[in-house]
C-alpha cells in the first residue's frame, strides 16, 4: 500500500540515506543492513529500503548475504539456490550475472544466498566475492545488503570495508542493550564506528503524537473528494 503511514515510513527512511556522504563527500549508495541479534526486522527493512529506491526509477540490487538463515527469497519469491554459494560452484566467468534474478519490483534485482555452504563467513570475504561487489557497484546505482546479526557471526564486519555506511536496526523493546553495546565497540574495532540507526516497531501515536496521523489523513485521507 504506497499511500500507508508505513510506506511513508520508509519514503522518508530513504530520503534521509540520500543525503548521506561518504569519505569522499559523494552521496551513500552502497549500504549494508544489519542488527544487534535476530528478529530485530533487518530483512524487511533492508527489503523495503531497496523497493523505495526502486520506485524512485534507481537500478537496485539487493543481496542476501545472511547465507545461514536466508529469507528474502520469501520476501521477492524467487529461486534461493540460485545465489552467493552458486557463484563458487560455476566456474563461468559470467557466474555473478548469471545469478542476479529480476523481482516483480521494476528497477529491483536481488542476488540470493544460494544454496548454505558449510563456510559462509569465508566465501563473503573471499576476492571472488569482492569482484563481485565491484561489479555490482558498477552495474546498480544503489546495492543494498542484508547481512546476519552483529553479535552472531562476524560477517556484517567483514563486508563494512566495501560499503559507505551500515544501518543498525534497533526494535523497541527486543534489541538487548548489552548486545548493542558490543555491536557498537566491534564495529569502532574495526575503524567503522556506528553512526546510523534505525528505531524499529515504535507504534506512531506514541513516538509522534496524534498529529502525525491528523496531518497524514489530511494528504492522504480525502483523495477521492478532491
Amino acid at each position: 500500500d504506497t499511500k500507508s503511514p508505513i510506506s511513508e515510513s520508509y519514503r522518508t527512511l530513504r530520503t534521509s540515506l540520500e543525503f548521506l556522504k561518504n569519505v569522499n563527500e559523494t552521496r551513500a549508495r552502497k549500504i549494508i543492513v544489519s542488527s544487534s541479534g535476530p528478529q530485530e526486522g533487518k530483512s524487511t527493512t533492508s527489503a523495503n529500503i531497496a523497493i523505495a529506491f526502486a520506485s524512485q526509477g534507481k537500478k537496485t540490487l539487493i543481496i542476501d548475504c545472511d547465507m545461514r538463515k536466508p529469507i528474502l527469497h520469501k520476501a521477492f519469491d524467487v529461486d534461493k539456490e540460485k545465489g552467493i554459494s552458486k557463484m563458487f560452484i560455476d566456474k563461468n566467468e559470467t557466474s555473478f550475472t548469471s545469478n542476479i534474478q529480476a523481482t516483480q519490483i521494476e528497477n529491483l534485482d536481488i542476488l540470493c544466498s544460494g544454496p548454505t555452504p558449510p563456510n559462509p563467513s569465508e566465501l563473503l570475504s573471499s576476492t571472488k566475492f569482492e569482484n563481485a561487489l565491484n561489479e555490482a557497484f558498477e552495474q546498480y546505482d544503489v546495492v543494498i545488503v542484508d547481512t546476519p546479526p552483529l553479535i552472531a557471526v562476524t560477517d556484517a564486519l567483514l563486508l563494512r570495508k566495501h560499503f559507505d555506511e551500515l544501518l543498525l536496526i534497533v526494535r523497541l523493546n527486543k534489541t538487548e542493550k548489552g548486545a548493542l553495546d558490543r555491536s557498537m565497540k566491534n564495529l569502532e574495532n574495526i575503524g567503522f564506528p556506528l553512526k546510523y540507526c534505525v528505531l524499529n516497531e515504535v507504534s506512531g501515536s506514541n513516538y509522534y503524537g496524534s498529529y502525525y496521523y491528523s496531518y497524514y489523513h489530511y494528504y492522504y485521507g480525502n483523495n477521492d473528494e478532491n
